[in-house]
């Protein structure tokens, strides 16, 4: 079953991210199947101005202070309007085809695979499952099993946002969980549906900065 008739949202939150975000932003507008609404959220530390003389398309919230993750997403979510939401971290960016590859299916999520790059890619590739090698780029294969016990749904994931904001980001008391993991493990305990696209849509920048927290 295809999505049709529907609208949907891109936050895209940025810490520390302004020298990076364009090229999100780029990716965003550059979608064969387009993004309703872009917003982008500069948690507290102003270097993501610029973007709305370049693309005054879309919206920059930019928060007077730092929030951090959990109250930055969620807030987003709050602010979401569309049937459906995604989140895209300024450091990141998305495949020309990722919508059109998405809305080719109906579930309350839709997740996919995802390609890693950046300067600690190989600090990275220590410590998570890489499925293959494609164009030179290795790819993070996410595959099902025990929600409750780990996450194999990542933020970047296609989600209805009615069902996202019965269930709300929130904290994380004990590693390995994160605010996603909360979410999506929220959503799926109360019947929400799944959906996974083997296809890596989405590049994904590990860098000194994914390695600091707010």
């Amino acid at each position: 079953m295809r999505i049709t008739n529907t609208m949907i949202t891109l936050n895209i939150a940025s810490y520390k991210y302004g020298h990076l975000a364009a090229h999100a932003v780029e990716s965003a507008l550059c979608q064969t199947v387009p993004f309703d609404v872009i917003r982008v959220y500069d948690d507290g530390i102003g270097d993501c101005g610029h973007l709305k003389d370049l693309y005054p398309q879309i919206e920059v919230i930019e928060r007077p202070e730092n929030v951090g993750p959990v109250a930055n997403f969620q807030d987003a979510l709050d602010k979401t309007e569309t049937e459906w939401c995604m989140m895209l971290g300024a450091d990141n960016f998305l495949r020309p085809d990722t919508l059109e590859h998405l809305t080719k299916h109906d579930a309350d999520i839709i997740s996919y695979d995802i390609a890693l790059f950046g300067t600690q890619l190989e600090k990275t590739r220590r410590r998570v499952p890489i499925d293959r090698v494609e164009f030179g780029y290795p790819i993070w294969h996410f595959t099902g099993g025990n929600i409750n016990i780990g996450n194999y749904i990542h933020g970047s994931s296609l989600y209805r946002t009615d069902k996202a904001k019965e269930i709300g980001y929130k904290g994380r008391p004990e590693p390995p969980y994160e605010e996603d993991h909360y979410l999506f493990k929220g959503m799926l305990n109360s019947g929400a549906t799944h959906i996974h696209v083997d296809e890596p849509l989405l590049m994904y920048r590990r860098h000194d900065y994914n390695f600091n927290q707010h």
